[in-house]
């Protein structure tokens, strides 16, 4: 795991996004917004991060594959085939970076062989870095961080957003009822905050492999899960900006056989 091609990878990672929190810092509320194809807002921050963030990191490793949300073309699929590959999302949350609310994230996940291996994660909320993957651990900051590991109770707090299609409904009637719901808009938060003990578990119905890829490696880290309940997606073998939404719950062993039961998933769903 500590393999040098590997380890000088993440030193570039963290570099690179802390590169850019000033940035994020100083245009946060006030950039102005576009729309993009698929309806979703970008600001120029979200580009300006992509083009350095990728840019830097090019330049040390030009043999990687460089995927981001805001610089692929719509429409064109694009085969994931070198060793290691990066996929950004410069800032996950831009409807709240946008509006002046604090959570949002800029989330770059490395991949290696198309699993997600290491993340790192900036959330300018709690101007934090968080980062890890399997082998490394994971931390807060400077500070060592895990799954909560207590069993799911009344008192579990689930990040939640609410699904798009109305197929999915009743399953989110059922995470509703069994849970306490926190939604913050923006689902790589959700997933750190898994990582880290802030939030017991996360469900969503509605997000993209670039929304995911930065923080599921700090949840496999820390002890917790990951279960994709409309197909499995790993490892990344075609990055497509017009992809399907991705279902998925994360959390503690217990967490993610609680939350499934609550959606009527079955027990061996998503394995």
């Amino acid at each position: 795991m500590n393999e040098p091609g590997l380890l000088s990878r993440i030193e570039a990672a963290r570099r690179a996004v802390l590169a850019q929190t000033e940035l994020l810092h100083r245009e946060f509320g006030r950039a102005e917004s576009r729309w993009k194809h698929d309806g979703t807002r970008v600001t120029a921050v979200d580009v300006a991060i992509s083009e350095a963030i990728l840019g830097e990191l090019a330049a040390q490793f030009p043999g990687d594959q460089f995927l981001s949300e805001e610089l692929g073309e719509p429409g064109v699929a694009v085969p994931v085939h070198a060793r290691y590959s990066w996929v950004l999302d410069p800032i996950d949350g831009t409807n709240n970076f946008a509006l002046g609310m604090p959570h949002c994230a800029i989330a770059l996940g490395l991949c290696e062989q198309g699993e997600p291996v290491y993340g790192v994660v900036y959330d300018l909320s709690r101007r934090q870095l968080i980062h890890g993957g399997p082998g490394f651990g994971v931390f807060d900051g400077e500070r060592p961080a895990r799954v909560n590991a207590m069993g799911a109770t009344g008192e579990t707090f689930v990040g939640f957003h609410s699904p798009l299609d109305k197929a999915h409904l009743r399953a989110a009637d059922g995470v509703i009822a069994g849970f306490k719901i926190r939604g913050l808009g923006s689902a790589t938060l959700h997933l750190a905050y898994v990582a880290i003990g802030l939030l017991d578990g996360c469900v969503d119905f509605n997000v993209k492999i670039w929304d995911l890829a930065a923080a599921i490696p700090l949840v496999r880290a820390a002890g917790g899960e990951v279960h994709f309940l409309n197909g499995e997606q790993l490892p990344i073998r075609r990055f497509d900006l017009k992809m399907g939404a991705i279902v998925y719950v994360a959390g503690s062993p217990a967490v993610c056989v609680r939350l499934k039961a609550a959606m009527g998933a079955g027990p061996d769903s998503g394995r």
